[in-house]
């Protein structure tokens, strides 16, 4: 069984143990995903989000899920991209990994991920996503807990470039 797959959809109605949440730094809500998630939850996730007094790029925070069909929401702030030569493929990568450890940490067997950074941080999408499907697969291949991620994709565009990469393992 293949434990990655991307589909189309809204990760505020995806049924799994921990969305993760692509925010910004202050975790206090945003546009695009960070927005939605945000709105799905509830004002109880902006105050649980209030404790952290943010979150560097990189890293992730964990929440409860509030009023989200997932128990949990995992925070994580990704790279803005600006030319590819200020460590965003690393910091992207990270964003990704933490995420992964902090569900392993909450015993979450299913998370789902959106496609962190490509859209108003602008990381080029074809590379954000061989980032993040290999960052996924190699942190699964010694993961006892999770057994399945979902990569969920806003737009046709972006499902097919995650698809191309999971295709390529």
């Amino acid at each position: 069984m293949n434990r990655l797959k991307a589909i189309q959809g809204d990760i505020t109605k995806v049924h799994v143990d921990a969305i993760v949440n692509a925010a910004n730094t202050t975790l206090l809500g945003g546009g695009g995903v960070d927005g939605a998630i945000h709105r799905a939850a509830g004002s109880g996730l902006y105050a649980a989000c209030l404790k952290f007094h943010g979150c560097p790029t990189g890293e992730a925070r964990i929440t409860h899920g509030f009023r989200l069909p997932a128990e949990y929401v995992i925070h994580t702030p990704g790279p803005i991209w600006r030319d590819g030569n200020h460590g965003e493929d690393e910091l992207l990568a990270n964003s990704y990994r933490n995420s992964l450890k902090l569900a392993e940490e909450n015993n979450c067997h299913t998370i789902a991920f959106p496609s962190i950074s490509t859209g108003v941080y602008a990381f080029p999408l074809e590379r954000a996503a061989h980032i993040a499907v290999t960052t996924i697969h190699n942190f699964l291949r010694d993961s006892q807990v999770i057994d399945e991620v979902k990569i969920v994709c806003f737009d046709p565009v972006t499902l097919a470039s995650y698809q191309r990469e999971i295709e390529k393992l």
